[in-house]
């Protein structure tokens, strides 16, 4: 009892360790709070900062979620290790989401979550995964391919008959999603959801008039260091895009 006690608090702990955050200042001096959509997740980090930055902040807060719980399947015994895998799984999303580094703020759960699916199910991770992918490349906004792949986890642990501590997390990791993209959803509903892109490095000169230019830098003073630096990076490698409809 208390070794799970003690999985599911480090879960807490290492999943409120803000990568975004982290990454952003120490690397590229800039806080991504104040920075385009101003969350702490993968996708804000890939529009300030650029592919190298976004791609980081992924794998962090991906193994938020696939190590702790990873660990808890390995070290719990008997007929407890689903039920503490998933508290675990739980309670890395949670600090992920709400972090106690942030004062209760963070992001929104999607790349822990992933890697808590990878360490519990990982069939059903790769089939989410594809989800993810095939909707953002047909639809080109990441919230819808977000939340389609939340759907499709809830349907996919409901249809193959998983423990029902599997099924418990997968309803309320999907819930959790939708929750956290409530202002997407709004935004979904009245048609004003960017869409995004991801094309090769070209110049501004290259944009023809019209067409999409790279998201919003950074707020605030605007020609410090690591703003610079950070919009060197993503010209480095690929454009994160984004398009008004």
């Amino acid at each position: 009892m208390f070794l799970n006690v003690i999985l599911i608090l480090m879960a807490y702990l290492l999943g409120s360790i803000p990568f975004a955050l982290v990454i952003g200042k120490g690397i590229y001096g800039v806080d991504v709070r104040r920075a385009g959509s101003g969350n702490t997740g993968t996708t804000n980090v890939f529009r300030v900062l650029g592919t190298k930055a976004g791609v980081l902040v992924f794998l962090g807060d991906f193994a938020k979620g696939l190590v702790p719980v990873y660990i808890a399947t390995q070290v719990v015994s008997g007929g407890d290790t689903a039920l503490v895998s998933v508290l675990v799984a739980g309670a890395a999303i949670t600090g992920h989401n709400w972090s106690i580094f942030l004062k209760g703020r963070g992001g929104k759960g999607v790349a822990t979550g992933g890697g808590a699916v990878m360490a519990l199910m990982p069939w059903i991770f790769l089939m989410v995964f594809g989800v993810f992918w095939l909707v953002l490349l047909v639809d080109r906004r990441v919230s819808v391919a977000s939340l389609s792949s939340a759907v499709a986890f809830g349907a996919a642990t409901l249809a193959t008959g998983q423990p029902a501590a599997y099924i418990v997390f997968a309803l309320a990791g999907t819930a959790v999603v939708f929750y956290a993209h409530r202002a997407n959803i709004r935004r979904i509903s009245a048609g004003e959801e960017s869409r995004v892109s991801i094309s090769r490095n070209r110049s501004s000169d290259d944009h023809p008039s019209g067409a999409a230019s790279t998201v919003t830098p950074p707020v605030g003073n605007r020609t410090h260091d690591g703003d610079r630096k950070g919009k060197h990076d993503a010209a480095e490698t690929f454009e994160w895009e984004e398009r008004k409809p």
